[in-house]
């Protein structure tokens, strides 16, 4: 099979820059037989003043926050790896993508104890176009719930992003194209609604913005974040709480959220029209303010931007 992911030039790796095709590891790494690592992605948009890293900060004050909730002894601060993924976007000279810190215990310890495995950083960047498919920013997707459920609170620790958390999410977005539709919503273990397999969950009833409370069974996204921020310089009502399953198909509007997935309209599920089958307003006024401040076109009053080159040698070189 054809892989998806386009190769740049270079990933960072613990200091330097290696060609992509030397970032290689171990069979015997720790995280292959276990999946020990965390993780982040972040977007970079084509703004006027060139590429700009979107949330860089938030998302790097995670990714350590992660590695402090699995003992990964992190070599860096969030300062330097700020510092590296936007000198790793400059090296590669894209104008759009996503970059991925990732860190990971390599190779040392057999069993299951991972004190023996170095732990080794990576960010990797490259092009990366509509996670949920062409078109669905646009047109929205069909969506199904899933019949694999979200973990107990008290058995992953939800605020931490690592690689082993999404076996169970592998699952549910398996399942849900092999029953025809691009996404999966799964619930908690009392029948909630959590999130989807890579994504928060918003829904609008009565002109009102809901997604559901933070339970421990999901992670807190910073894209949902971004939204309930965005709800209120807006003036739409944004409250959390509790969705039992049935909420989704009455609900008004429904969307996703994630950084991969920005902010997608969901048009239906279980088959289940929602709304009036389209995105609707308050969706469309979400997504277009937050894909505006990304893109540079509308004022950034939350200094969610990170510009790869300086603003005003950006406007001196023309680019």
């Amino acid at each position: 099979m054809k892989p998806q992911i386009t190769p740049t030039s270079l990933i960072w790796r613990d200091g330097r820059l290696l060609p992509w095709d030397e970032a290689v590891l171990h069979v015997m790494s720790h995280v292959v037989h276990y999946g020990s690592s965390v993780f982040e992605g972040i977007r970079f948009y084509p703004t006027p003043a060139g590429p700009a890293l979107f949330r860089m900060k938030d998302h790097m004050r995670r990714f350590v926050e992660s590695c402090r909730i699995y003992r990964l002894p992190l070599l860096y601060d969030a300062d330097a790896l700020s510092s590296a993924c936007i000198a790793l976007t400059e090296a590669n000279g894209l104008p759009h993508g996503y970059v991925r810190p990732i860190a990971l215990r390599g190779y040392g310890a057999a069993g299951v104890n991972p004190t023996a495995s170095p732990v080794d950083t990576y960010m990797v960047c490259w092009p990366w176009g509509t996670y949920l498919g062409d078109g669905a920013l646009d047109d929205g997707i069909d969506v199904c719930v899933s019949t694999w459920r979200r973990a107990a609170p008290d058995t992953f620790p939800m605020l931490a992003k690592a690689g082993g958390h999404y076996l169970a999410a592998q699952l549910m977005k398996l399942e849900a194209i092999a029953n025809g539709f691009a996404e999966a919503i799964a619930l908690n273990t009392s029948g909630l609604v959590s999130e989807g397999s890579g994504e928060n969950v918003f829904l609008v009833k009565d002109g009102s913005l809901i997604t559901p409370s933070i339970d421990g069974s999901q992670l807190p996204g910073i894209t949902r974040d971004a939204v309930i921020e965005i709800a209120r310089d807006l003036g739409i009502p944004c409250r959390e709480q509790s969705v039992p399953r049935e909420m989704l198909y009455v609900a008004d509007e429904l969307f996703l959220t994630g950084t991969a997935a920005e902010i997608t309209p969901v048009l239906s599920v279980d088959r289940v029209p929602i709304g009036k089958g389209h995105a609707g307003s308050v969706t469309r006024r979400i997504q277009q303010t937050y894909l505006g401040i990304a893109h540079g076109n509308v004022e950034d009053a939350h200094g969610w931007l990170t510009y790869v080159r300086s603003r005003s040698t950006a406007s001196v070189n023309g680019r």
